[in-house]
């Protein structure tokens, strides 16, 4: 009965919150602790969606849940017991009260549910009383992967940090982990837009683009967080799925893994807490929002309106100010409440120490909650009292102010000795305590606390971090055992005071697995000691983690960060990789891959020979990259047992000694690669004492070699090293680098040239083997060109007279020199500058640009000695050149002006110099001393009297729209820009024109503050005394502020700070934005939605913000290092227009960024991009049109749809969404399948017109099918091309399918109306000889078609029948449409045939010959006139007096392959892969023959057939009319014309046309022949289209020119087989001996099709043909670096064959042998390789022996078969038989006898 009463009582506490919702303790009760009911409970377990979503679990304070506050007085004992009496009770009443309450509101059947335990009870006796006492008070519990449920709060400390997520310790040694994505809505936004920079764009996407995006930067982490950082935490899952792949990588199964995925986000991790909940004391996590001048701005993750404020000061250790970032998330508490309770003060000073007496303190009383208005306030991290209840179980029972229930497990009360815990602990004391955890799974609400000293002072475990003392992978000799948690693990001391250590009870043995613990028995009593093994430390327990496992203690590492790089280390060979390579096991879970290139010193052919799996080895790491789990190792024993330094990095000193790998071989050098791909060059001229010519013949790839490094560059990554004795660099040539000084003239000897510099050993410096380099741009002083040339003519050994030392390294052994004559001369004459004491201000000095800026140009000197030229001081027509016209290392003569003597630095004049006279400023101002002309204040005598801040009067001159022009006197003029006129908004009476009020001829008090750079447009501030232009205009300010009070402070941009308010005026209007000025100096820019909340002021800019029209706005964006400028005009200051901000049904207005054929992109803010499709762009569909948007027009849209994970917004702009609701719609908007009806009429746009028939769009996502038939009521010829995409078509619904979402509409007329259309004409209503009306409705060479007016019927009129006498071309006689008197001649109702007469005889003579004429009603005339038939017809190209007539069945057009008239077969493809290039034939002479044998067959197969049934008149008319054309040849434009109409799919008649004409020199004609052939032939004809495309580029390379050849070429290849035609061409190109032009396109050929073997063996033979081996040989490394290695085999067995037939046979041979090494399996190399020898040579006596001893290896391979051996012997015989060698052949068959005996016998032969 157990069991069923469990089961009826959780049903009775399932079914409360049904019945009840939630309630409130009644107010007479009086128990003291608030118990929240099970409608209150059961919510908590669900405290948020797995989804992230902020949660609020009270709308108002009226809902919040009431308790007296102040719970945090101390009990006495007394009161204790009253209490825990009154707790019993409500246990009581906890569990049977609910079914009380439900029966109380009338649920009757839960009080028969609550008497059976009870007779359960008295059954059960003592064990019932043992489960109530069990049952009573909280249940101690830690947490673990089954209790972390989603939505659980738990408190972590930050343990590592990585690029991509954080590492979070938790409680009870577990970890979880925080992505990228879960720490703010600030760095998830950087992140995303991070991605979209850098992922392939589509067209959105570059609209996307279009709106300008947010710089955005990289999110480094480590700079956001720090190791032992404290954060609140919300638990997203503790477990995921993860597929599991199967041997061949396909999805097999999924398995769960555990891991704990967590969020920091504020709006998460405060989940439960809401505004009123807010207390002082009370802990929030905020994400900093912005950084202002005395704080942080932070986010708390509720509503827009709360947001929180953290001081500078109270950041707390470990940070500061600079170096916060947005989006960074802290841990704070709330030290106070702004008065109107939107800003939250907030502290992140969390650390605390502790007094001598054990006491927290020197901190504030905000760090503990002492008062809170609900239990909801009571959330990991905050500090509080507990009243301690319990001390059981090595854990701690107490209350919070006497209301809420709290544990602290063994973990966190230091537990694991309960004597010890009770001494320590009393029960009714209270004690401070840290909550870490939430238990929202638990029948009542409950937290769990820690007491552990750093969890409550919020520092690290220890000062010292603990894994420095026991580093992981640390063995301890003797754990003793300190505390013994029975089904958890084991408590250990392992020597460092205050840090236990735990083994979990998984980890205690490896052998036998432990189930239980006792503490007074077992080997694993307290007191006992254990070796152990440090795997971690664990910072929010204190703890470290041991393990005392045999596997784990004798294994040599644990991590791959054990692994040093250059550890020499032994382990087991796991895998021999078919790739060529090994994988060595090193440890448990740890594995190590040696590439083949290091298994050995030597190239290994048979690497499995040598290794083998198990074997046990020693390897050394070469790399090591421990966030992807990977090592790579090396076999080489050079490497494994060499003594010398390694080089991991490239912070080395030159001299340094290493063994490296050669990894690539140059002409000019190798590189060679050591350790943590660290990789250094060395040249050729390094690499032995001796000359080497060719370093490929000496070294090969993979080769160990000894070398030391000459020089190195740490910032740019290179090395460089060399192979020669470093004992060579002796004292001699250090003394002698010492001694070399900058500006010294030194001579030397090229030693080496590399494509950029020169190499020069230097002579006569005191010692041999110095060297120095000379830059390609230090040869001359001339321009890039000159030194090129120059450096062209320079080779090795010439000897270079006059260079100058310009810098040296002495570390690096590095000597720079120049060739540039000004250095020489200067340094000649002593005037080289090489020292700052030689600078001087007025010096001229000559030197080179080292780089420019945008600042100046950067010039060098000796000695390393920079100047920097500002680019004032630059020639005035070089400073709107990009780079100000100068290049690198170019030659510049300068004048230096000023000079820092402190910073060591100057700078340069590189102006002329009379231009640098005539710029010269006094020191005052750049303006003439000139006398004032009538000045307007009478008082100033000169122009120097006009100093900045001076007041005095001007006169209005003219006055524009954005500035007042005025006069200071007659001679000197001044300008007063509209920013410097108004103070304040209200100043301005006319926003949109602000200077009506001014007039010309007002006199202005004004106040100077600066200069105005006419020519450049440019305001010079009151610092800056000089202007570009001669004569002065004074920049002048008239507000009254600056009058009145003397501020005349000028405004830079860094004052400008986010969120202030400016006055600005309109200056220009661009496309996307309008141009403001807040002052002369400072502009920004105001996008077009930022202007105006209005669209109507919006769609016309001009009109509403006229230039000079003032604005009042808002700062969005200051970047003041690039001068940028954002600022709003907007009135409302709302939440920024994001994908989290969008709704469903909103109206915003959007800026029109692309116009695309079916939708627009409309940009809703900076980061915000929707789509309008044209189904959405008007109610009626017939005015949707993307033509009635442009680009960056204003409109409002409403938002359809929003997909925030894919970054999609659906638009509409229907006016009856966007203006008013109540406005009619033509075309109501489909949402989905459910809003169309079956018989409605509904309008839509034709998404695609296909073969079934019309596929219409009738909503987003809603599409109705047309089928061909529902198109009209009559039959539609061609009826595709009366459709088209994005139509706007109308129908009827004639079905829905509402599950499979199928809709099929009809377009037919009599389904719209309604009505049925009136019957029309049948083939019965006619009869033989009735004279009818029609219209033509095709005419033909054969005849006319003829449509019966008011019916569906047609026929065709045969030629005979149209005239009495012969027509030669109908098309003169009639057209289509043409309406004509017909006379019916024949009626075939079986066949469904009529036929007509058009002769003027048959209306007057009744007579009529019947027989004649016959036509399928329902056939389609294209296929009447193109197709055969083998009923009825005739070859047009034979006969000209025919019955025609077919058969076709509408229903059957796919199915019948029959028709009325019967055309030639076009002639077979020919089987020789098209028409040859070489020996084109023009002629086609045997074009007539296969004609001829065509038509006999034809006429035979249709004999046999007996489907034709002419009488014998008609075949004699037929071979009267053809036997001429068939006897000869064509001989006049008329005859190709007549052959071409008869078979137009025949390439051979189009190619002889094309040769007709060109034996007449019509060129041009047989072009457009040509193109008429490439038209006329239908596409399924490939080889025929293709055979004239060939014929066309012979043709144009035989008579055309390049131009005309590269034309048609691109054409073939656009219409055609890529690599066809250019094979095609080649061969073209061989033919005509245009050898270069077949180079250059092979070499095109192996870039676009290099992984086609074909096109590399023919570039390669004919590479040969032209006697070109070397570049023939250099071709098949590169083939075998394209192609895959399947293919290897094959490619080499081609190019050897090649070298047999036009190459070097003796290298074919060795291309064999190495194949026969490799591939040692395959016979067929041998018999390939059998079959070169004896074609190419092998019949030769000489070599004769050679192909034997061949023979006689192949028969004695063991990979041999009996069969392939026996295919060998008769091959071998029947090559001495062709030698005529008789003693030859009986050795053979000696030799096939023993080899049959010996593998009877099991021997070899």
């Amino acid at each position: 009965m157990a069991p069923e009463k469990k089961r009826k009582r959780n049903q009775e506490q399932s079914s409360t919150p049904k019945s009840k919702p939630a309630s409130k303790p009644a107010p007479e009760s009086s128990n003291k602790r608030f118990k929240p009911s099970s409608a209150d409970s059961k919510p908590s377990t669900k405290l948020a969606p797995a989804a992230p979503a902020p949660s609020t679990l009270k709308a108002s304070r009226d809902e919040e849940t009431s308790f007296p506050r102040g719970g945090a007085s101390a009990l006495t004992p007394l009161e204790y017991k009253e209490v825990a009496n009154e707790a019993m009770k409500d246990a009581l009443f906890e569990a049977g009260g609910s079914a009380s309450a439900n029966a109380m509101i009338g649920g009757g059947e839960s009080v028969q549910k609550k008497k059976k335990p009870r007779r359960n009870d008295k059954k059960g006796g003592k064990k019932g009383e043992t489960k109530e006492k069990k049952e009573k008070g909280p249940k101690i519990e830690g947490l673990s992967y089954k209790r972390l449920v989603a939505g659980t709060l738990v408190l972590g400390c930050v343990e590592k940090i990585s690029s991509l997520d954080i590492a979070l310790s938790l409680p009870n040694n577990l970890t979880g982990f925080v992505p990228i994505t879960q720490i703010s809505d600030k760095v998830t936004k950087r992140v995303e837009a991070m991605v979209e920079d850098s992922e392939e764009e589509d067209e959105k996407s570059d609209a996307e683009d279009d709106a300008e995006k947010p710089e955005t930067d990289d999110v480094k982490l480590e700079g956001m967080f720090r190791v032992g950082q404290y954060l609140r935490a919300y638990v997203l899952h503790s477990t995921e799925e993860v597929e599991v792949k199967g041997p061949k990588g396909e999805k097999s199964a999924s398995k769960t893994k555990k891991r704990i995925a967590l969020s920091v986000n504020p709006k998460l991790a405060n989940t439960g807490l809401t505004t009123t909940d807010l207390a002082v004391g009370c802990t929030v996590q905020a994400s900093v929002v912005s950084v202002e001048d005395h704080g942080l701005v932070m986010d708390l993750g509720f509503d827009a309106d709360l947001k929180g404020f953290l001081s500078s000061k109270e950041l707390g250790g470990g940070f500061s100010k600079d170096d916060v970032k947005e989006g960074q998330v802290l841990l704070c508490t709330v030290t106070g409440l702004s008065s109107n309770g939107k800003i939250v003060k907030l502290s992140a000073d969390l650390e605390q120490k502790f007094s001598k007496k054990g006491k927290l303190a020197g901190g504030k009383a905000s760090w503990w909650l002492n008062q809170a208005p609900s239990i909801d306030a009571f959330l990991p991290g905050t500090g509080v009292e507990v009243l301690v209840a319990h001390v059981r179980q090595g854990g701690v029972v107490g209350t919070i102010m006497g209301m809420l229930d709290a544990v602290g497990d063994f973990f966190h009360v230091a537990g694991w000795d309960q004597k010890v815990l009770e001494d320590k602990i009393k029960t009714g004391n209270k004690m401070k305590a840290r909550i870490i955890t939430l238990f929202p799974n638990s029948e009542s609400k409950k937290v769990g606390f820690s007491i552990l000293p750093h969890i409550l002072s919020f520092t690290p475990a220890s000062e010292a971090d603990p894994l420095i003392a026991l580093p992981i992978a640390t063995i301890i000799d003797q754990a003793k055992i300190v505390g013994v948690e029975p089904s958890v693990g084991l408590f250990v001391d392992i020597g460092i005071p205050g840090v236990p250590g735990f083994v979990h009870i998984s980890r205690i043995s490896s052998e036998e697995k432990v189930v239980n613990l006792d503490k007074s028995i077992g080997p694993y009593k307290i007191g006992t000691a254990h070796p152990a093994r440090v795997l971690g430390f664990n910072p929010m327990d204190g703890l470290f983690m041991l393990s005392m496992e045999k596997r784990i203690l004798e294994q040599p590492y644990l991590r791959i960060d054990d692994i040093k790089i250059g550890d020499v280390i032994k382990g087991k060979i796991e895998k021999i990789l078919e790739r060529g390579g090994v994988v060595i096991n090193v440890a448990d879970g740890i594995s190590g891959v040696v590439e083949e290139a290091h298994l050995s010193d030597i190239k290994l052919k048979n690497p499995e020979k040598k290794f083998r799996e198990g074997m046990e080895v020693r390897a050394r790491v070469l790399a090591s990259n421990p966030q992807r789990w990977k090592l790579r190792l090396t076999l080489k024993k050079t490497l494994v047992n060499s003594d010398l330094p390694i080089i991991t990095s490239y912070n080395v000193e030159p001299g340094t000694q290493s063994v490296g790998t050669l990894v690539s071989i140059l002409p000019h050098g190798a590189v060679v690669k050591f350790y943590a791909g660290v990789s250094a060059f060395l040249p050729v001229s390094e690499m032995s004492e001796a000359y080497i010519h060719n370093p490929a013949e000496h070294f090969r790839t993979g080769q160990s070699v000894t070398v030391h490094v000459l020089t190195v560059d740490a910032e740019e990554r290179k090395m460089r090293v060399s192979c020669k004795d470093p004992s060579t660099f002796g004292d001699a040539q250090k003394n002698a680098l010492a001694n070399l000084k900058p500006g010294q003239i030194v001579s030397g000897k090229i030693s080496e040239k590399s494509h950029d510099d020169i190499i020069v050993e230097l002579e006569d410096v005191g010692a041999t083997g110095l060297k120095g380099v000379v830059l390609i741009g230090q040869l001359t002083d001339g321009s890039r060109e000159k030194n090129l040339n120059t450096f062209r003519k320079f080779r090795a050994g010439q000897t270079l007279s006059e260079l100058v030392v310009i810098d040296k390294s002495d570390a690096r052994r590095m000597i720079h020199l120049s060739m540039k004559p000004s250095l020489v001369g200067a340094a000649k004459d002593k005037s080289l500058v090489h020292n700052f004491e030689q600078v001087h201000e007025g010096a001229v000095v000559k030197g080179y640009v080292k780089n420019t800026s945008d600042t100046g140009v950067y010039v060098s000197f000796a000695g390393g000695i920079v100047g920097l030229a500002l680019k004032n001081a630059l020639p005035v027509d070089k400073q709107p050149l990009p780079g100000f016209g100068y290049f690198k290392h170019q030659s510049v003569t300068g004048r230096v002006f000023a000079m820092n003597h402190e910073e060591c630095k100057f700078l340069l004049s590189l102006r002329p110099v009379e231009e640098s006279k005539s710029g010269a400023s006094d020191g005052k101002s750049n303006v003439e001393a000139r006398a004032a002309v009538n000045p307007i204040d009478g008082e100033s005598k000169t122009v120097d009297d006009y100093q900045p801040g001076k007041l005095t009067k001007a006169k209005i001159i003219s006055v524009q729209d954005t500035q007042i022009n005025v006069q200071l006197a007659d001679n000197i003029q001044g300008r007063v820009d509209v920013s410097q006129l108004f103070d304040s908004w209200t100043d301005i009476k006319d926003k949109k024109a602000p200077l009506t009020g001014f007039k010309k001829g007002a006199i202005l008090g004004v106040r100077v503050i600066g200069l105005h750079d006419a020519r450049n447009h440019r305001f010079l501030a009151i610092s800056h005394r000089t202007s570009s232009n001669k004569t002065p205009i004074f920049e002048l300010t008239a507000k009254p502020s600056a009058i009145s009070f003397g501020t005349s402070e000028i405004l830079t941009l860094d004052k400008v700070v986010i969120g202030s308010s400016w006055l600005a005026f309109v200056n220009n209007i661009s496309d996307e934005c309008i141009w403001v000025n807040i002052s002369p100096d400072i502009r920004g820019r105001i996008r077009l939605l930022d202007i105006s909340d209005d669209v109507a002021q919006l769609k016309n800019i001009e009109k509403h913000f006229p230039i000079g029209s003032a604005l009042k706005c808002t700062v969005v964006n200051v970047d003041a290092a690039h001068g940028k400028l954002d600022l709003s005009a907007k009135r409302t200051s709302g939440q920024k227009l994001d994908f989290d901000a969008l709704s469903k049904g909103m109206v915003v207005p959007g800026r029109v960024t692309k116009v695309l054929d079916r939708q627009i992109l409309v940009q809703l803010s900076d980061s915000v991009v929707g789509v309008v499709n044209l189904i959405d762009m008007a109610d009626d569909f017939t005015q949707a049109k993307v033509s009635n948007f442009e680009k960056n027009d204003i409109v409002r849209v409403c938002i359809l749809d929003v997909d925030k994970p894919n970054k999609r917004v659906s638009l509409s702009a229907r006016p009856s969404r966007v203006l008013n609701s109540d406005l009619p719609v033509k075309d109501a908007e489909v949402h989905n399948i459910r809003d169309v009806k079956d018989r409605e009429l509904r309008r839509g746009f034709v998404k695609n017109v296909s073969d079934k028939g019309l596929f219409v769009t009738l909503g987003p996502n809603v599409t109705a099918w047309v089928k061909v038939s529902d198109l009209a009521d009559t039959f539609l010829k061609d009826w595709k091309t009366k459709f088209q995409v994005d139509q706007v078509v109308e129908g009827r619904i004639v079905a829905v399918d509402y599950p499979l979402g199928h809709i099929q509409m009809s377009l037919r007329p009599s389904a719209i109306s309604g009505k049925i259309p009136e019957r029309q004409s049948g083939l019965g209503d006619f009869s033989k000889g009735q004279v009818v009306t029609g219209k033509i409705k095709k005419v033909a060479e054969y005849g006319v078609f003829v449509a019966i007016d008011g019916s569906n019927v047609s026929g065709l009129c045969h030629v005979s029948q149209i005239a009495d006498r012969k027509v030669e071309d109908i098309s003169k006689l009639y057209a289509e449409g043409d309406p004509v008197k017909a006379k019916i001649l024949k009626i075939d109702m079986e066949k469904r045939r009529i036929s007509f007469g058009l002769k003027a005889s048959y209306f007057n003579d009744p007579e009529i010959d019947s027989e004649d004429g016959g036509m399928d009603l329902d056939q389609d005339e294209d296929e009447e006139g193109d197709s055969n038939s083998e009923s009825g017809g005739v070859d047009l190209s034979l006969v000209r007096d025919v019955e025609s007539g077919g058969e076709d069945d509408e229903a059957d057009d796919d199915d019948d392959d029959a028709s009325d008239i019967s055309m030639e077969d076009a002639p077979a493809a020919t089987t020789d892969g098209g028409l040859s290039a070489g020996g084109f034939d023009w002629t086609a002479s045997n074009i007539f023959e296969k004609r001829e044998r065509d038509v006999e067959s034809d006429s035979d197969e249709e004999e046999e057939k007996g489907k034709r049934k002419k009488k014998k008149r008609r075949s004699e008319i037929k071979q009267d009319l053809t036997g001429d054309m068939v006897s000869r040849e064509p001989q006049s434009v008329t005859d190709f014309e007549r052959l071409v109409l008869g078979d137009p799919n025949d390439s051979k008649l189009w190619i002889q046309y094309m040769a007709f004409q060109l034996q007449l020199g019509e060129l041009e004609k047989a072009r457009e022949i040509a193109e008429r052939a490439l038209k006329t032939i239908v596409q399924k004809e490939d080889s025929e289209r293709r055979n004239v495309w060939v014929a066309l580029l012979n043709m144009e390379s035989a008579y055309g020119d390049d131009e005309t050849l590269n034309a048609t070429f691109k054409r073939a290849v656009q219409y055609n087989d890529a690599q066809d035609i250019h094979e095609r061409m080649a061969s073209i190109y061989i033919q005509s001996g245009k050898s270069e032009k077949v180079d250059e396109l092979f070499k095109v050929m192996v870039k676009k099709f290099n992984q086609v073997p074909k096109i590399w063996v023919n570039y390669a033979d004919f590479l040969l043909s032209g006697s070109n081996r070397v570049a023939a040989r250099e071709l098949l490394k590169r083939a075998l670096q394209a192609l895959s290695r399947d293919q290897h085999r094959d490619l080499i067995i081609r190019f050897a064959s090649l070298e047999f037939r036009t190459g070097d046979p003796e290298r074919g041979r060795t291309l064999f042998e190495n194949l026969i090494g490799a591939y040692n399996k395959r016979m067929d190399i041998w018999n390939v390789f059998l079959d070169m020898e004896i074609k190419h040579g092998g019949e030769s006596k000489e070599q004769a022996d050679g192909v034997r001893a061949l023979f006689k290896r192949a028969v004695a391979d063991e990979k041999c078969s009996p069969k392939q051996a026996a295919a060998m012997f008769k091959k071998w015989k029947e090559f001495e038989e062709k030698m005529g060698n008789e003693k030859g052949v009986n050795e053979v068959m000696v030799r096939a006898k023993a080899y049959v005996t010996a593998k009877k016998g099991g021997a070899e032969v």
